[in-house]
């Protein structure tokens, strides 16, 4: 199944109940030329956030780097916030396709995805100025940006679905994931405020992931458990059992 495909079928599952009333519509499809000047525009403030951070990406330098009119940048991402959030899922789908051509070597689901996690950590470790204004406009997200928070949740649920070999997730599966999707992203806020070191993020990282262990765990018992419990034996009938009443 394609990343484009398992992103729908993750949305289609958690969407209903997770999307808030005050949600923007879904916007139509962008022509080629418009996702050209949107990926220009998101190549543009990720060059910015890596010299500088969240206080270097303004909107005004965001449309001259990527050659498009001020009221068009605003058209694509009504604010700073909106476009380091988007920013921070076109930087995790590169992660995802870099990841699939080197998929994780560990035996288990939950060491896969230990493994996965970290490398995508490491690769935001390289650029830590970029990491910081990612993570801190995912902070300061509100409401109307939920459309754009939503995605980076589904990119990062699939890459984590992909490194558990997964298609089709239980409901304790997609909870075991969002748990260890929390905790990934409480990570590299402790990690970037300086509060944890690389070690210690790895340790929590591998611990999370063990829930992996228990959901499957829990598939097990319940296919071993019968479907339905065998009947009680009956009990011995009393009175006459022959025709001499013997």
């Amino acid at each position: 199944m394609s990343a484009e495909a398992k992103v729908s079928k993750v949305s289609k599952a958690e969407a209903a109940a997770a999307r808030p009333a005050s949600a923007r519509p879904a916007a139509a499809p962008l022509t080629e030329r418009q996702e050209a000047r949107r990926r220009r525009i998101l190549h543009a403030s990720a060059q910015l956030a890596s010299r500088g951070g969240f206080d270097a990406v303004q909107m005004r330098e965001v449309a001259e780097s990527s050659q498009v009119a001020l009221g068009t940048l605003y058209r694509y991402f009504p604010s700073k916030v909106h476009l380091l959030v988007a920013t921070m899922q076109d930087q995790l789908e590169h992660m995802h396709g870099t990841l699939r051509k080197k998929p994780p070597q560990g035996e288990t689901a939950a060491e896969r995805v230990a493994e996965t996690l970290m490398r995508a950590f490491r690769a935001l470790q390289r650029e830590p100025h970029l990491a910081d204004a990612m993570v801190r406009a995912l902070t300061f997200a509100d409401r109307s940006v939920s459309p754009e928070v939503d995605q980076v949740s589904r990119q990062t649920t699939v890459i984590i679905l992909d490194a558990m070999g997964l298609d089709s997730p239980t409901p304790d599966q997609l909870s075991a994931v969002r748990v260890i999707e929390h905790t990934w992203h409480s990570a590299l806020i402790t990690w970037l405020s300086g509060r944890a070191s690389i070690a210690q993020v790895k340790i929590d990282i591998e611990t999370v992931c063990r829930l992996i262990d228990l959901t499957e765990v829990r598939e097990t018992d319940q296919l071993r458990r019968p479907a339905h419990p065998a009947a009680p034996p009956r009990a011995p009938a009393h009175g006459r059992t022959g025709r001499d009443g013997s």
